[in-house]
């Protein structure tokens, strides 16, 4: 049974930016399908938050995506935004690493963004408009030592994503690219970085309220790309 309201599909949900997004885009009107591998997790999380409801996930299997799309459709109504914040960081330089850490990077960053559009594209094309928020990093565009396979995949993710936004902006279909500049503050990273004052963090709250302002935007005035830092971070 559909909901009735504008549905928004987030793929890659965990306890920072992707819950925060779908209590955002919740609030503001939107019934909100939550995606991660752990189909229970996202059941439990999605029944805290109104409009919401849970699905599992494997990004990198294009049969499972469409699958997962189908499912959205099914149930809520056709996704008229998906947000893809589904990652994979391994961390390494070239002596560390081996040609798997640049292929599961890859696998996740840049082919589930691949196969998320191309199962989201009919419905979106069928209703002559929609929105892909890509959640990016800094990496995109720079590599730095240790980041040799997370940089390459987030590079190639951003010209997927910058390619889709090329060719789908004349469809109405607006594609753009939140690159984060900055550690958001969920409570892994809290943990990781004790001694760092609340400056130093990203909040997911204010990814979630970016995200949203992008899916709001008028067509005459589209940003493909948007930075966001936090007020302590070095650039």
């Amino acid at each position: 049974m559909t909901t009735g309201k504008p549905v928004c599909a987030i793929l890659g949900v965990g306890p920072g930016n992707g819950l925060a997004l779908a209590r955002r885009f919740s609030a503001a009107g939107h019934a909100t399908a939550l995606c991660s591998r752990d189909g229970a997790k996202m059941r439990d999380m999605a029944a805290e938050i109104d409009g919401a409801q849970g699905y599992a996930c494997d990004v990198t299997d294009a049969g499972a995506v469409a699958d997962t799309i189908a499912t959205i459709r099914a149930q809520m109504g056709p996704p008229s935004t998906l947000v893809y914040n589904a990652g994979n960081a391994i961390w390494g330089t070239i002596d560390d690493l081996g040609p798997e850490a640049l292929q599961d990077n890859f696998a996740v960053n840049a082919l589930g963004l691949f196969h998320a559009a191309q199962a989201a594209l009919p419905d979106m094309r069928a209703a002559g408009r929609g929105t892909i928020l890509v959640i990016g990093a800094g990496a995109a565009l720079r590599g730095r030592p240790g980041s040799v396979a997370f940089a390459a995949a987030k590079a190639a993710q951003r010209s997927i994503a910058q390619s889709l936004a090329r060719q789908l902006g004349p469809e109405n279909i607006h594609v753009a690219y939140l690159i984060l500049d900055g550690i958001v503050d969920k409570p892994r990273a809290l943990a990781r970085f004790p001694d760092k004052p609340e400056s130093f963090f990203l909040t997911a709250e204010g990814v979630a309220d970016a995200a949203l302002m992008l899916a709001n935007q008028e067509r005459q005035a589209w940003s493909f790309e948007l930075d966001l830092r936090p007020f302590g971070e070095t650039w």
